[in-house]
């Protein structure tokens, strides 16, 4: 918090005026008011297996909501499964590890639940246009979700990031602009765009709804733990937005009784993409700190200046969590490891987290009675390339069965 001035829905969309661009707002809630719609009760008997179940704790009109999830894509996003993985929780030496894959969502990643809101503000608002720029998952799930309702959209994407990425929004139809610059650049470039020509922001750590679609996950992980919260969760950061939302998330449990206790956030960051964990170390504000060159595989973590860093640090001082880096090494290790540990095929930004879990054991962060969740927010076919060269190569044989027995025979009984 900077000011902490409050305005109506109808004084500010976005940020604060005192503070600009830093001053991204948070959304109240009548907590009252939302426990005579909503419980854990009611939750239990609702059908409706997606974000929108939680409604009454969305900052989006119900109609509309409703309308444009209806027999659509949006109607799908969210309630995605939190598996569990006792065999690795053992050989990690914790009680309780479950991992929550969010590259099962429409788009295949974390960032759905936030374009969900977005196109549903979109129109409820009346924008033409809405916009977003990217590394490539929030614009894929934007360019996705407006393809199903016919909602316009222009993305500004880095021109380096992955071919997967960047294919995807062509093949739902957005209108694509590859900046020749970094992430920050298409950032910016966005925020000048949609001010001169009327469209709708979706940006990360500008609009303040991107957060509270990403809270859902909080909601979900508690609901599915039987409104148990867990004791620590792993989560990736680059901008902040996530680590941020999840916070929100389950701060608003906490202000409406249905859990006791806040998780400990643990945000994992690149180690050449550390921003954060930098201020965190050293006990800077969000406002204090400065750029850096961000260079590190996991593309979607990857930013030189995090947009949303005053929420990120808050969550995790006020969740007692801390920030871990781990290596491109480490988060490529993890790709593999993740995948046949758990069966999960996360991209390089996902498996971060995975590293980050690893690295927290190493280093003796954790105490064996912890439930933990590990956050993984994005699928490996999001970028191939980088899983190709986590599994290695594969073995290619001669169409002969000598050749299959030679192969498999460390591991066949009874092969010559």
């Amino acid at each position: 918090m900077i000011c902490g001035a409050e305005y109506r829905v109808d004084q500010a969309i976005y940020v604060c005026p005192r503070h600009g661009n830093d001053g991204v707002l948070d959304v109240v809630y009548d907590y009252e008011g939302v426990k005579k719609e909503l419980s854990p009760a009611i939750l239990a008997g609702n059908g409706d297996r997606s974000i929108w179940r939680y409604l009454p704790l969305l900052p989006v009109d119900p109609g509309m909501a409703n309308k444009l999830a209806t027999g659509t894509v949006l109607g799908s996003v969210g309630w995605t499964p939190l598996l569990d993985a006792p065999c690795v929780a053992s050989r990690l030496g914790i009680n309780e590890l479950r991992i929550k894959d969010d590259g099962r969502q429409p788009t295949a990643s974390f960032k759905d639940r936030a374009s969900a809101l977005a196109v549903v503000k979109t129109r409820e608002l009346e924008y033409e246009i809405v916009t977003t720029a990217s590394t490539g998952n929030a614009a894929a799930a934007l360019s996705g979700l407006c393809a199903a309702v016919s909602q316009p959209n222009v993305i500004f994407v880095p021109r380096a990031a992955p071919p997967s990425k960047i294919a995807q929004l062509q093949v739902y139809g957005s209108t694509v602009l590859l900046v020749d610059g970094t992430y920050d650049d298409a950032f910016d470039l966005c925020l000048t765009a949609a001010s001169e020509f009327g469209w709708y922001n979706r940006n990360t750590g500008y609009n303040p709804l991107m957060s509270e679609g990403k809270k859902t996950a909080a909601y979900e992980i508690c609901e599915q733990l039987n409104w148990q919260a867990p004791g620590r969760i792993f989560i990736p950061v680059g901008d902040g937005c996530i680590i941020g939302g999840v916070f929100k998330g389950f701060s608003d449990l906490l202000a409406l009784g249905w859990i006791d206790r806040m998780p400990r956030l643990m945000g994992v960051q690149a180690a050449g993409s550390a921003a954060l964990a930098d201020a965190w170390e050293r006990g800077l504000s969000g406002t204090e700190m400065r750029p850096i060159a961000a260079n590190t595989v996991a593309d979607s973590i990857s930013t030189g200046m995090p947009r949303d860093r005053i929420k990120a640090l808050r969550a995790v001082r006020e969740s007692g969590g801390s920030f871990i880096r781990v290596t491109d090494s480490e988060i490529i290790s993890a790709i593999p490891a993740l995948a046949r540990d758990c069966g999960v095929f996360a991209e390089p930004a996902a498996a971060a987290a995975y590293a980050g879990l690893i690295k927290a054991v190493e280093q003796k962060m954790l105490n064996a009675d912890e439930r933990v969740v590990v956050l993984a927010t994005g699928s490996g076919l999001k970028d191939v390339a980088t899983a190709m060269r986590s599994a290695g190569e594969a073995q290619v044989i001669a169409p002969d069965i000598a050749d299959v027995r030679r192969h498999v025979s460390r591991f066949i009984r009874g092969s010559n």
